[in-house]
């Protein structure tokens, strides 16, 4: 009877213990990859928004800058 235990033990305990083990790492290693590529994708997203804030605004000083010398050549 000790045998099949022991047999039981090597041969299905065993492997299945490991293969939960190596799928729970792999898991973990997965998460923190996403989690890096996430925040990559949130820094470069903040700083799109802010070229194109820094964008707007620099078109719309133009703009005022072409208005006032409109204004100053119909005068």
């Amino acid at each position: 009877m000790d045998t099949w235990i022991d047999m039981a033990l090597k041969y299905v305990v065993l492997p299945v213990g490991a293969f939960v083990w190596l799928l729970h790492t792999k898991q973990q290693s997965h998460a923190t990859l996403i989690a890096v590529m996430q925040a990559q994708i949130e820094a470069s997203k903040e700083a799109h928004d802010r070229e194109f804030k820094e964008m707007r605004r620099t078109i719309d000083a133009i703009f005022a800058k072409l208005d006032s010398i409109e204004a100053a050549l119909r005068k």
